[in-house]
C-alpha cells in the first residue's frame, strides 16, 4: 500500500538531485561580470537601464546588488553595450573578467541613485529622447535563482531585441540566485510587493505615455499580487497608459491565480500568459509545492482565457537553455509575426478567428483578444502622431 507514494518521494528527490547537479553545472556569470569598462566597439548598440530594487548593495568590485534584502528600496542607473554580433534571444557573457564589447554584453557605467526624485529624474530624461508616441516604459520583474547580473542583463537583451523601443526598467527582488534558495527567494518575492507597487506608481508619475509589465517565474507572484493590491486599494496605472501584463513561465499555483483574478476581476485588457509543458524549472516548483500545477505549465488554455488571458503555449518551441525556462526570451522580436498571423487567420475565416492559431510552433488561444490589444496599441500610436509633428 505505501510502495507508490515511497517511490515518488525517491522521484521527486532524484528530480530535486537532478535540478541542483545541473544548476550548479550551468555557465553562469562570474563575480566581476558587471564591472564598467570604458571601452567602445563600433556597430555595438547602448541602453540605459533603470533599476528599482529590493537587493542590498554590495560593495565589490563587479557585483553591485547582492541576494540579501535591504531594509527597503533602492535605484540605479545602468549602461550597457550590446555586441553587434548579438543573436536574439541569446545573451553574449563575457567569457573572462568584464568582457570585450566587441563580442560580450559590458556594463560602461554603472551609478546608484539615492532615492524616488533622482530615479524619477533619470527616468524623464530617458523618456524624453524619445519621439512622442513612442515615450513607453517596460518593466521587467526576474524570476526565481536569479543574480542581479543575471536580470540586467537579461532585461537588456529583451530591450534590444524587442520591436518597441522604450525605457526599460528592472524591478529586482532580493534572490540569493541559488536552487536551494526556493523558500528564501519565496518569502523575497512577497516581502517586495509594496516595493514593486511603489515602482509602479513612480512609473505613473512619469512622462511614460505607456506602462507595460513583463514578469518571469516567480516574479510573476509579487507583480499579481502587487497588482492585486492595488486594484482592492483603488489605486493603480490609468487605464489609458497600460500597455500589455505579459506573465511568462508563472511560477504560481494555478488555484491561487484564479483566486487572484476573481478578486482582481477580469481585466479590460487581457494579461498574456506564457506557458511550457516542458518546463523543468517549474517541475521543480511542482515538486516543492506538493505536486500543485503551477500557472506556467497548465494546460487548460481555454479556463485562462476564459478567466481574462491570452495564452501563448511554447511546449512545441526548441529552448535555447537546458531547464526550458526562459523560452519567452526568444520570442521577444516575433511580435510582427504573430500579428501577420492574426491578420491571416482572420482573412482566411471571414473576418472570424479560430480559437488558437499557430505561429513558428507557438499555439495561441484567445487570438480575438490579441487582436483586440494589436488594434487598441495601434490606436494609441496614432492618437499620438498629430502631437509628434
Amino acid at each position: 500500500m505505501n510502495c507508490v507514494p515511497a517511490i515518488s518521494r525517491l522521484a521527486r528527490a532524484a528530480l530535486f538531485g537532478t535540478l541542483l547537479f545541473v544548476s550548479g553545472c550551468a555557465d553562469r556569470p562570474g563575480p566581476d561580470v558587471l564591472v564598467p569598462l570604458q571601452a567602445e566597439a563600433v556597430g555595438a548598440r547602448q541602453h540605459v537601464v533603470l533599476v528599482a530594487t529590493t537587493r542590498a548593495r554590495d560593495s565589490r568590485p563587479g557585483t553591485f546588488f547582492s541576494g540579501e534584502r535591504s531594509s527597503g528600496i533602492d535605484f540605479a542607473t545602468v549602461k550597457i553595450s550590446v555586441p553587434p554580433s548579438h543573436v536574439q534571444g541569446a545573451i553574449e557573457w563575457p567569457k573572462q573578467g568584464a568582457g570585450n564589447p566587441a563580442t560580450d554584453f559590458v556594463v560602461q557605467e554603472a551609478i546608484y541613485q539615492d532615492n524616488e526624485k533622482q530615479f524619477l529624474g533619470d527616468l524623464n530624461a530617458q523618456l524624453v529622447k524619445l519621439p512622442v508616441g513612442q515615450r513607453k516604459v517596460l518593466i521587467f520583474v526576474h524570476g526565481y535563482n536569479t543574480m542581479f547580473s543575471e536580470a540586467l542583463y537579461r532585461l537588456t537583451q529583451i530591450a534590444d531585441d524587442s520591436e518597441i523601443k522604450g525605457v526599460p526598467i528592472l524591478f529586482s527582488w532580493a534572490s540569493r540566485g541559488k536552487t536551494e534558495d526556493y523558500v528564501y527567494d519565496n518569502n523575497s518575492a512577497t516581502a517586495a510587493r509594496d516595493s514593486l507597487e511603489q515602482t509602479l506608481m513612480l512609473a505613473s508619475a512619469s512622462n511614460a505615455e505607456e506602462i507595460t509589465i513583463l514578469a518571469h517565474s516567480m516574479g510573476n507572484w509579487v507583480t499579481v499580487e502587487a497588482l492585486r493590491q492595488m486594484k482592492i486599494a483603488g489605486r493603480g496605472i490609468p487605464p489609458n497608459r497600460i500597455g500589455n501584463v505579459i506573465l511568462a513561465a508563472p511560477d504560481i499555483d494555478v488555484d491561487v491565480f484564479k483566486s487572484q483574478l476573481k478578486r482582481f476581476g477580469k481585466p479590460a485588457k487581457p494579461f498574456i500568459v506564457i506557458v511550457s509543458r516542458d518546463d523543468k524549472a517549474l517541475g521543480f516548483s511542482d515538486l516543492i509545492a506538493g505536486g500543485k500545477t503551477r500557472l506556467g505549465a497548465y494546460s487548460n488554455d481555454a479556463e485562462l482565457v476564459e478567466l481574462g488571458a491570452v495564452v501563448i503555449d511554447l511546449t512545441n518551441v526548441k529552448a535555447m537553455d537546458g531547464m526550458n525556462h526562459g523560452k519567452f526570451a526568444q520570442i521577444i522580436g516575433m511580435g510582427s509575426k504573430m500579428r501577420e498571423a492574426v491578420a491571416r487567420d482572420a482573412a482566411a475565416n471571414g473576418g472570424v478567428l479560430p480559437e488558437t492559431i499557430s505561429v513558428d510552433g507557438m499555439q495561441i488561444s484567445g487570438a480575438e483578444r490579441m487582436r483586440q490589444l494589436t488594434s487598441t496599441s495601434q490606436g494609441k500610436s496614432a492618437a499620438a502622431t498629430p502631437a509628434s509633428q
